[in-house]
């Protein structure tokens, strides 16, 4: 099709970001797809091209993500606070900034971003603080991400020049298998814990990926439709063993999975992990 909206260099530039993908299949893709940003990635998938899945971590440009528990374990939170450059984002003071912000969030059992910005420290909001900050830096900065979990046990773990933060929830205490496991997910970037959670929406759109380039296959042409959803049935499999937790292979010995590295551990379960980065 032929694209009515004008692509920019710069939108070029952001799905190169997003995928890693080159400047003209980029272009290309934008063009075929109007300019539609996450159709375009669809586009380049099925080229067969091997681009970086849908993410919601990419949305601040600079700043710090701090995580971190509870005392006891029992709780955790990570929370970003953005800025526009590393300049600040490198800064010991702003760094500093943002611990007292997970800290005050730690202190009031905050659950949300709004929660948290009506919570005080030494008697300021944390949301005048922010302005505060904003007219001191001379920079936009704003509380753009807060996740919390809990579980009997939760592990933290910053990645990273405060660049990722990861909450990992276990149904028992093990704080070595915990941070193993916080590690994993701060580097491979699963999208669920295991097959049956991942979202019905990211699996019907891989789906539709696959049985999309199969047809552009010579040697799947005149297949039935129903036949082509049953092979993308089967060829999800490889999808789950590389983006969900529980199947990926293990970073620290890439011979089990973790799931299997977990059972080794006592037989834990992981309830759910939050994982939030910079982008």
């Amino acid at each position: 099709m032929s694209s009515t909206v004008t692509i920019s260099a710069q939108d070029i530039n952001k799905l190169r970001q997003a995928t890693g993908a080159g400047m003209m299949d980029c272009r290309k893709a934008l063009t075929e797809t109007n300019g539609d940003f996450e159709a375009a990635i669809d586009w380049l998938r099925k080229q067969g091209q091997k681009v970086a899945a849908k993410r919601s971590d990419r949305e601040a440009k600079e700043g710090v993500v701090i995580a971190q528990t509870t005392a006891d374990n029992t709780s955790g939170i990570v929370v970003c606070v953005s800025c526009e450059t590393d300049f600040v984002s490198k800064n010991t003071d702003f760094v500093a900034f943002v611990q007292s912000i997970a800290d005050a969030a730690i202190a009031n059992n905050v659950n949300t971003v709004d929660e948290l910005n009506a919570a005080e420290i030494n008697g300021a909001k944390v949301a005048d603080l922010v302005n505060d900050k904003l007219t001191s830096i001379g920079e936009k900065i704003g509380i753009t991400k807060f996740e919390r979990v809990n579980a009997p046990y939760v592990a933290s773990y910053i990645h990273g020049a405060y660049r990722i933060g990861v909450l990992v929830g276990l149904d028992k205490a093990a704080a070595d298998a915990g941070k193993d496991v916080a590690m994993q997910i701060a580097a491979l970037n699963p999208v669920a814990v295991d097959a049956d959670s991942v979202p019905a929406d990211v699996v019907a759109r891989e789906k539709a990926i696959i049985v999309d380039v199969m047809k552009e296959d010579p040697k799947m042409a005149g297949k039935p439709e129903e036949m082509l959803s049953k092979i993308a049935e089967g060829k999800l499999g490889a999808f789950f063993k590389e983006q969900t937790l529980l199947d990926q292979a293990f970073v620290k010995d890439a011979g089990i999975s973790v799931g299997e590295y977990l059972k080794q551990s006592g037989g834990l379960k992981v309830t759910e992990f939050k994982r939030v980065a910079i982008g």
